[in-house]
């Protein structure tokens, strides 16, 4: 291997590296923004089934607490 290529190579994982410091905040926000919405669902899912097996409620009234809680 001589100069040209060992500069080259240099070259490539300096490029390499500069690319994963820009991406890598990039896919860490992602699978945190991931992991909320799916605590988000889970929740909703459990107030639901927790909504569901109250009977004494109005319906209305759980509707519209679930419309307001989702927009």
């Amino acid at each position: 291997m001589n100069t040209t290529q060992l500069q080259a190579l240099i070259g490539t994982l300096v490029v390499v590296a500069m690319l994963a410091l820009v991406v890598l905040p990039a896919l860490v926000g992602v699978a945190h923004d991931r992991r909320v919405d799916r605590q988000l669902r889970e929740a909703a899912e459990r107030q639901a089934a927790i909504d569901g097996a109250r009977s004494e409620r109005p319906a209305s009234a759980s509707a519209s607490r679930r419309f307001a809680r989702t927009v």
